[in-house]
């Protein structure tokens, strides 16, 4: 950890997401001395980045519905988790994670004072859940998924195995994944599915008109929302689009950065405008809208008839449940296997994948002129999301009892 730390304050130097980690991290005890209430308890949420926040955050949410005057504290480890949930109004406090060193741990639970700890999917952090254990905080990680390749079921993962042990319980998301923990001897786990699923329905029933996007969508033609795209993806995408006038598209880069934004703006030949200065005017001709600002993607997919979910060229492909909801058929590339739903979804005719771009064009040539094929794929991916609702709940009923207010 203090080859981690160091690591950080060099990277630090030259990248400025790496800067914003390092400055949160050190500031982090500060804040919290100066934001939480002296010998109150706290429920403590932590994520590693937005991503993983949405999974807790229907835990949050149930859990001020039942009890408005608990405290809650969130922590994220990520830039790109802290900076968009900085101001979430459902907790009392927002920051970074300090560095997982001894003092740094103890320092932090002496503050904090938690009467639970929830860690949200992939985060072990050895010496808070060590120094957890030894205080006799009941400490829960949800949405947890396992697989044979991690550290935890190799010769020399001791260590990593330890940390399993810190937690009071283990909520994972499918039966595999309690059979890897079972076979190393960990026997404290529940399946309870993905909070995720329970999340994404939530966003639907709340998404918000977007009068000009409503437009565009009213004109006819079939309607392609592309979320989260990097420049792989878009190398497939923008070329089919800009080749067939019957496709309409929505695109949201996973990062919207003025260089990228105008990147795809310059790739695309047909009328492509910005959201972010989309007038009704300019909608009523649009062929493609380019989402140049954060927070509208949610509420865009309602207007769709694909979806495309970007990232499956790189590390991971992002969130597919959070289009699927909505009845539509999903794509994305090759880099899924770690997610159990992309396969799932693929499995029951919901979502599709591919490697080139003749793969892509085959996929979107059926989807086009194939209307039933069309509406039928759409139907199974909502189908799918439907039916592995409910883990919010799972979980909450077994918490409920160290979670409510004043209990020791």
């Amino acid at each position: 950890m203090r080859a981690f730390g160091t690591g950080i304050r060099i990277a630090a130097l030259r990248d400025e997401k790496v800067k914003k980690l390092r400055d949160g991290q050190r500031d982090s005890l500060e804040y919290l001395r100066a934001k939480l209430v002296a010998g109150e308890k706290y429920i403590w949420f932590h994520a590693a980045s937005s991503g993983e926040f949405e999974q807790g955050r229907p835990m949050i949410e149930m859990i001020k519905r039942n009890y408005p005057d608990s405290r809650i504290l969130l922590t994220f480890f990520s830039p790109s988790g802290y900076e968009v949930k900085k101001n979430f109004p459902l907790v009392d406090a927002v920051c970074y994670l300090p560095l997982d060193t001894p003092g740094n741990a103890a320092r932090f639970l002496d503050i904090v004072n938690p009467s639970v700890a929830i860690f949200i999917k992939y985060e072990f952090w050895g010496n808070f859940l060590q120094q957890l254990r030894r205080r006799g905080v009941p400490t829960y990680i949800i949405s947890a998924i396992f697989r044979p390749s991690q550290a935890f079921f190799k010769p020399w993962g001791g260590m990593m195995r330890s940390m399993l042990k810190c937690y009071t319980r283990i909520y994972v998301q499918d039966e595999r994944s309690k059979a890897l923990l079972a076979g190393i001897g960990i026997d404290n786990v529940t399946v309870a599915g993905d909070t995720r699923f329970d999340r994404v329905t939530d966003i639907m029933k709340g998404c918000k008109e977007i009068p000009e996007i409503k437009m565009m969508k009213e004109r006819g033609g079939v309607m392609m929302v592309a979320g989260s795209t990097w420049e792989p993806d878009e190398a497939n995408i923008i070329p089919y689009f800009n080749s067939h006038p019957g496709l309409k598209l929505i695109i949201a880069p996973h990062e919207v950065k003025p260089e990228r934004i105008a990147a795809i703006e310059s790739a695309i030949t047909r009328k492509v405008y910005r959201l972010s200065s989309l007038t009704v005017e300019e909608a009523a001709v649009a062929d493609c809208v380019i989402v140049d600002c954060y927070g509208k993607l949610s509420s865009i997919y309602t207007y769709g008839d694909i979806g495309y979910i970007g990232g499956g060229f790189g590390v991971g492909i992002h969130n597919i449940n959070e289009a699927a909801v909505y009845g539509m058929p999903v794509i994305f590339g090759p880099n899924y296997r770690k997610f159990k739903e992309a396969i799932e979804m693929i499995a029951v005719g919901g979502a599709f994948t591919y490697r080139t771009g003749e793969e892509f064009d085959a996929i979107m040539g059926k989807l086009l002129s194939d209307p039933a094929f069309l509406e039928s794929s759409g139907r199974k991916a909502a189908d799918y999301v439907k039916h592995n609702l409910g883990a919010t709940a799972c979980i909450y009923a077994d918490l409920d009892n160290v979670i409510a207010p004043n209990k020791d």
